[in-house]
């Protein structure tokens, strides 16, 4: 009789306990993101600044990964996962903690040095968990896989969206005064240092909690992947990776897509906000479009088991496309409606994208090239600010002046637009020559 070939099994019995550690970590950063986003709208308030000064939050916060992740890479190809992961938690637990000394300073740009080390350490955790659940099982589940761990990235960002909104822009004074600019000095000092004490203290609890898991994972057996063999030189790598069209095309691919997704989630209480809307009302659709995302997630993950992994990036980046076209074009809350369903479409994206990018390269090129896809989160710094330039064309409000008969901020989501053009584009080309 014939043996029935069985599909292998996407975490199996042996590495189920590592497995659940490691897709923790995705919950994680998952958390520091969506705590982040709605923290460039209240500095915005409370220090007084313009919109593209207050994206230097997300400017400090994405330009620390680009920073870190390739030593983190280096280090890793040293060391273990594990010790990648606790010096992850150690650097992200210490930029959580440096709140506290910069709510007591006041300082604005002590408060982007805190979120600066924090995401060194989101840096190492990206470049050491993703290809880690990509090595937990077989290659023909490996981006299934990686799905599957991500699918626990919205849960994180739906909590810290939660913490946002509950604990910090509830709770912000500037918030409920119609026009704080125009306060006393007095006032706008003793507003100031009470508002800058509640943005503080989730970042101070957040970094007492992961010293507590900094622990559970120091105790805990982690099975090794490290090639004790020896490495070939990095350049030797570098210069595998140059030639290698599909990852190079990821790379840009993920750039222009967290860059897109950091815009479409920062400008969402900017475009409330031009339609008169207050940032907690703003808050609950922000808090639609996580959900949206964890299910797309889910969909995404169930659809990759029969379609190829390049014809589903296309479909859902041309489906982003049409609802970003809603959302430019379309004034008031059907605009804002368009806005939230971008998130469905976006949910798919990052872990696809990683792992064709990482599809057919060796570990030693994985640790790598992983490197240089979580260095691609520097879109997340660079176009937000550039979205903010947009939408300060006619002022520091959101819709001084109209650009093609929409207002500033609709037209600013002109460059998600063309982010996703692209990744379409990408998931297209995959499909047609690389897919077997």
């Amino acid at each position: 009789m014939n043996k029935i070939s069985k599909k292998p099994s996407v975490v199996s019995k042996e590495v189920l306990i590592p497995f659940i550690l490691v897709t923790s970590l995705f919950a994680l950063w998952g958390f520091a993101n969506a705590v982040t986003d709605p923290m460039v709208q209240s500095f915005k308030k409370v220090l007084e600044l313009s919109n593209s000064q207050a994206a230097w939050v997300q400017m400090a916060f994405y330009g620390g990964y680009f920073c870190m992740a390739l030593p983190a890479a280096i280090f890793m190809r040293k060391y273990s996962y594990k010790v990648g992961i606790l010096i992850g938690l150690g650097l992200y637990a210490v930029g959580a903690l440096l709140f506290y000394p910069a709510a007591i300073t006041e300082q604005f740009w002590f408060f982007c040095l805190g979120l600066y080390i924090l995401t060194f350490g989101l840096a190492f955790l990206e470049t050491a968990a993703n290809p880690y659940a990509l090595a937990m099982g077989a290659k023909e589940t490996a981006t299934q896989r990686l799905n599957l761990a991500q699918a626990f990235n919205p849960i994180g960002l739906i909590a810290g969206l939660f913490v946002a909104q509950q604990f910090v822009l509830k709770r912000l004074k500037s918030d409920d005064i119609a026009d704080f600019s125009a306060l006393d000095e007095a006032s706008k000092v003793l507003i100031k240092t009470s508002d800058l004490l509640v943005i503080r203290n989730p970042y101070v609890i957040l970094g007492l909690v992961l010293v507590g898991i900094f622990v559970i994972f120091a105790v805990n057996k982690m099975p090794q992947s490290k090639d004790n063999a020896g490495m070939p030189p990095i350049g030797n790598t570098f210069a595998v990776l140059t030639k290698n069209k599909k990852y190079v095309l990821g790379v840009l691919a993920q750039i222009l897509y967290v860059g897109a997704q950091i815009m479409c989630w920062t400008y969402i209480y900017q475009y409330a906000e031009g339609i008169g809307m207050d940032a907690v009302t703003a808050g609950y659709y922000q808090m639609a479009a996580f959900i949206l995302f964890t299910v797309g997630r889910a969909i995404g993950t169930y659809l990759l088991r029969t379609m190829s992994s390049g014809k589903l990036l296309m479909y859902f980046a041309l489906l982003a496309v049409l609802c970003i076209v809603g959302t430019i074009f379309l004034k008031g809350i059907v605009g804002l409606y368009c806005l939230v369903g971008v998130s469905f479409c976006m949910s798919l994206m990052f872990p696809t994208i990683y792992g064709i990018a990482l599809e057919d390269l060796t570990e030693e090129q994985s640790k790598v090239g992983s490197a240089g896809l979580v260095m691609a989160i520097v879109g997340g710094a660079l176009m937000p600010k550039m979205q903010g330039i947009i939408i300060d064309i006619g002022g520091n409000g959101v819709a001084d002046t109209t650009i093609l008969g929409a207002s500033e901020v609709n037209f600013s989501f002109i460059l998600p637009l063309l982010c996703f053009a692209y990744i379409a584009w990408y998931g297209l080309t995959v499909f047609k020559k690389y897919s077997h």
